[in-house]
């Protein structure tokens, strides 16, 4: 199956949203922009839609927790473009654990699962529009693949042009590349087909569910298991290999776990 959209909800209501300060349409779909304490974060408009989830057994680099199924997401949502980045942080948070600071535009890294959770509700304390959350892991692998069924949203290969990794560890035996050793700014590298940047690499990004095994069958919007303790992250890191930077690939850690390859992006849920 291909990537589909479910046409007869796939826009936000209202449109443009009571929290936007500006919005638009570009080549990458609907975007948003949010003001969070004089800081602008833009929010690209998921649609919700229908896509496997998981990898095929022939994907070089995988792993059996990796099932491939099919999902349906019947909301859509809006998804920051980035990961949150240090300044953002700082202005809600009044602090900055990260490892690498030379810029405030990288992403905010050392944070746990926890911590972000205290991110979200001190923004929603005095947000009235549809509350800051982190995405599910569904959603966050739907909006990485971006309509794609390849290891990567670019493709079947990546290059460490398109991703921050380790690139002495090239892909199925692809080209080696720079090891950059850290973290990059957030828009430093190329955004996948809606407009996301770094959805592979650069740093982890927690989710909101728990790690579990995934469902055999077709699935609506999943939310992972009710019982557990570690949390999900995705997208890989700066230092991994190229096998653990693609669309599927998984890993979990307890929630008050911190690292310098881990920070977050937030999602705006839609009612309805």
């Amino acid at each position: 199956m291909t990537c589909g959209f479910i046409d007869n909800c796939a826009l936000p209501a209202p449109f443009p949203p009571l929290w936007a300060i500006a919005w638009g349409q570009d080549q990458y779909g609907l975007w948003a922009d949010l003001q969070i304490k004089g800081v602008n974060q833009r929010m690209r408009w998921i649609r919700p839609g229908v896509f496997l989830m998981g990898s095929p057994e022939d994907e070089p680099g995988r792993d059996d927790g990796e099932v491939q199924h099919e999902v349906t997401l019947t909301k859509g949502y809006w998804l920051a473009d980035t990961a949150c980045t240090q300044e953002l942080w700082e202005k809600v948070m009044g602090d900055n654990k990260s490892r690498f600071k030379s810029d405030v535009q990288l992403p905010v890294e050392n944070v746990s699962w926890d911590d972000c959770q205290d991110f979200i509700r001190a923004v929603n304390e005095n947000f009235s529009g549809p509350k800051l959350r982190l995405p599910t892991e569904a959603e966050w692998e739907y909006a990485c693949r971006a309509g794609t069924e390849t290891p990567f949203s670019f493709g079947k290969k990546i290059t460490t042009k398109q991703v921050n990794y380790n690139g002495n560890y090239p892909y199925n035996n692809g080209v080696k590349g720079e090891y950059r050793k850290k973290a990059v700014t957030v828009k430093e590298l190329t955004c996948n087909q809606w407009g996301l940047f770094q959805m592979h690499g650069n740093v982890f990004e927690w989710c909101a569910d728990r790690y579990g095994e995934y469902e055999q069958e077709s699935v609506k919007d999943p939310k992972g298991p009710a019982d557990g303790e570690d949390r999900v992250l995705r997208g890989g890191c700066w230092f991994n290999l190229g096998r653990d930077v693609r669309s599927a690939f998984r890993f979990r850690l307890t929630p008050g776990f911190r690292s310098s390859d881990i920070g977050f992006r937030f999602s705006l849920g839609q009612k309805g």
